[in-house]
């Protein structure tokens, strides 16, 4: 998959690289292609369970590759156990709704130290399947 955000943009706008801020570089580069939306302003993006951190650094990846921002106010954050995404296209009023896949979390949760993370970050941004990252559907609203 060729991504239009590459890791060192990303990590000159977060900071460091993490694979919650690549999971939302990916799942939101996924969106705009299948949903055939145009990023910055002709959609809404909703995220729960990533209001702390690291799962929070999710979002700032979300809005890399929308371009939906708190500031556009085109993007909200929810209280919730696990991680949820939806992202809605506007005008043609479709959503795509993406989880994580168990093999994804499991991965997550085996990270201990911060070298674990960055390779777990590079090793999701090279992952060839979506399919293998996240669970998805697409809707009419």
């Amino acid at each position: 998959m060729e991504h239009k955000i590459k890791l060192s943009e990303a990590i000159k706008f977060h900071g460091h690289l993490g694979p919650y801020l690549v999971i939302g570089i990916l799942a939101g580069e996924h969106a705009i292609k299948k949903l055939k939306a145009k990023k910055y302003f002709g959609m809404q993006v909703k995220v729960w369970g990533a209001t702390k951190k690291p799962k929070s650094c999710l979002i700032d990846g979300l809005q890399l590759s929308t371009g939906a921002t708190y500031g556009k106010g085109n993007i909200e954050k929810f209280n919730a156990r696990n991680i949820h995404i939806e992202i809605i296209e506007n005008k043609k009023g479709r959503k795509i709704s993406i989880d994580l896949t168990k093999d994804l979390l499991n991965s997550l949760e085996m990270v201990k130290t911060h070298k674990e993370s960055e390779l777990l970050a590079k090793k999701i941004y090279k992952t060839k399947k979506i399919s293998e990252l996240f669970i998805e559907s697409i809707a009419s609203i």
